[in-house]
């Protein structure tokens, strides 16, 4: 029975992995689908893999459809309010922390290496703070057999951040000069471009997602530390600052309460 739900998950998870520096795996441990998302992934090809592809296939659509339709929309808001949009995702991501939290039972289960794990992953990601961001420079649009290699390793760097809550894959586009190529592709339906991309993202979601199931059959608690620090991490990341305007800053604090309570919401939903 294919899970129509998924459609909306997908919107939300597409919309996120658009914007630098926030993480579909992120907004899927909002909407409590997290471990199953990886589950699901590694299921594709085994014995069930029906119930596999019917809820990836509406997951997978919703994500493509937002990705397609609203890359525009966001990277308008990107160059025109790009501290509100941040805020929002701020508060979305935190918004997150207490479910992982409560996830994760860290009162009576963390020690202290899962809180060393923690602090390594927030230094980890929050350490992408001091690189340099530019999301805005040149599409490739020639294409050749070095092009299609350099797209196809992008597309795996990608998926593999995307999957990781705290991780945005998008940044990473950003980090390696991919992400106009990676938007161009998309919103113009660059076939040339897709097919690689695709290729890749695709590889690097079934690679990880065996890793991250190994982990969390095997370690699950410090896993969850670990994709806890990834989370707190990223919020350093994503923080803009505060503009010297005074109304430009009271509007991210509304997107920013925006954010909270979206999360909030849907996590009393959905879990």
């Amino acid at each position: 029975m294919i899970e129509w739900r998924n459609l909306y998950r997908g919107l939300l998870m597409g919309a996120s992995d658009i914007v630098p520096g926030v993480s579909g795996g992120t907004i899927a441990v909002i909407l409590g689908i997290y471990e199953r998302f990886i589950e699901s992934i590694n299921d594709v090809f085994t014995k069930r893999w029906k119930q596999s592809l019917a809820f990836l296939i509406p997951l997978a659509v919703g994500i493509l459809f937002a990705m397609w339709s609203l890359t525009g929309v966001i990277n308008w808001a990107l160059k025109h309010y790009p501290d509100q949009v941040s805020f929002l995702f701020l508060g979305l991501i935190a918004g997150v922390i207490p479910f992982l939290a409560r996830k994760s039972n860290y009162k009576e289960t963390f020690e202290r290496t899962h809180y060393v794990l923690l602090v390594v992953a927030i230094l980890l990601v929050g350490s992408m703070f001091f690189l340099e961001q530019d999301p805005v420079g040149d599409a490739i649009t020639t294409f050749d057999p070095t092009t299609y290699l350099i797209l196809f390793l992008s597309g795996w760097l990608a998926s593999t951040a995307m999957i990781l809550p705290g991780i945005s894959g998008s940044m990473l586009l950003v980090l390696v000069g991919m992400y106009p190529t990676f938007s161009h592709a998309i919103h113009e339906f660059v076939f040339e471009a897709l097919i690689p991309l695709g290729l890749g993202i695709a590889f690097g979601l079934l690679i990880m997602s065996k890793i991250l199931r190994y982990l969390f059959h095997k370690f699950y608690y410090q896993t969850y530390a670990l994709i806890i620090g990834l989370v707190i991490g990223s919020l350093f990341v994503i923080f803009p600052g505060f503009d010297t305007d005074m109304m430009m800053n009271v509007l991210s604090m509304i997107f920013l309460i925006i954010g909270l309570l979206v999360a909030y919401g849907l996590g009393k939903i959905e879990h």
